[in-house]
């Protein structure tokens, strides 16, 4: 059992409920140091003052922050920043109710399990996860968590609660902020059908146990041998290189190496309509299935849904 990382009060409409904070993910594998080369000796980092250079003690330490004028500090002392916590700084109050999906993975920062922080709040707990699973919904507050107030969204998961911190909207960058302009060349029908057809030929459902960390599993390895005095040698497979398409044979080279990429060989079937010819997107069929009360909906792949919607909107 874990620490929890924050401990406070979720509002539920006028329905308190008491809850803990616990990290949903944690890093595996070997942790990398580093060591003066033909010693034993550790590498480490101190706080230094950057004049004198000389090591400052942690009590000492204080923390400021840049003003608008180049190299014009100010220092804020603890009860300064104590102060300016938001009011009730231990309490996330639900403010509205998004749908299930409408978040983009964009806007996620960390996700945290959510649990009740005593049994008689689990009553309520329990009452607020029945509540969003049935509707598809999922709940937003905003939280202070280690010195940060952040968006959060509280979502069904794993049958628990959870509850994501976002970034703010001036946090998140537009494309064209960090990376120059994406060109849009003319795409062939041929082409545009046979990528289509790929896509299609490689669809499946999530299970990420089909990923593996290769390269933590080879550095545990690496570890174990080097412990007991060896080492070991890494031959990669023979993937293929890449190999680019040049000149005006790009659209012909293009075709010929999407046609090697689907199973067997096999040439394109007929085109599913796509996004603006009827094709409707996954949340949007997820949307109208809980309309519907499409029961099993958020199980279902974009296929499913869709079958599954046609019956009950024709029922």
């Amino acid at each position: 059992m874990v620490n929890p990382v924050w401990v406070g009060t979720l509002m539920f409409g006028e329905v308190p409920i008491g809850v803990r904070l616990y990290s949903a993910r944690e890093r595996r594998g070997p942790v990398l140091h580093q060591f003066e080369r033909g010693t034993a000796d550790r590498i480490r980092y101190v706080r230094v003052n950057e004049r004198t250079g000389e090591e400052v003690p942690a009590e000492k330490i204080v923390r400021g922050a840049r003003t608008a004028v180049e190299d014009e500090y100010v220092v804020l002392e603890p009860e300064e920043l104590e102060e300016i916590l938001p009011h009730g700084s231990r309490t996330m109050r639900l403010d509205g109710f998004v749908s299930e999906g409408s978040v983009g993975p964009l806007w996620y920062a960390s996700t945290y399990y959510m649990a009740p922080r005593d049994p008689a709040d689990a009553q309520p707990y329990q009452l607020l996860y029945a509540a969003l699973d049935r509707t598809r919904r999922a709940g937003t507050a905003t939280v202070v968590l280690r010195d940060r107030e952040s968006p959060v969204l509280i979502e069904p998961t794993r049958g628990v609660l959870s509850a994501s911190t976002l970034w703010w909207p001036d946090e998140v960058r537009a494309p064209d902020d960090v990376m120059p302009p994406v060109p849009y060349p003319a795409l062939g029908k041929e082409e545009l059908a046979l990528a289509a057809e790929l896509v299609d030929s490689l669809s499946v459902d999530w299970d990420p146990a089909r990923y593996e960390d290769s390269y933590g599993h080879r550095l545990t390895e690496l570890v174990r041998a080097k412990a007991r005095g060896g080492t070991i040698t890494h031959r990669p497979g023979g993937e293929d290189r890449p190999r680019r398409t040049e000149g005006s044979s790009r659209d012909g080279a293009l075709q010929e190496a999407l046609r090697r990429s689907l199973p067997h060989g096999r040439a394109p079937g007929p085109r599913p309509p796509a996004r603006g010819e009827g094709r409707r997107t996954k949340r949007e069929l997820l949307r109208r299935a809980s309309e519907l009360d499409v029961p099993g909906r958020s199980k279902m792949n974009r296929e499913e849904l869709e079958e599954a919607v046609a019956r009950a909107g024709g029922r």
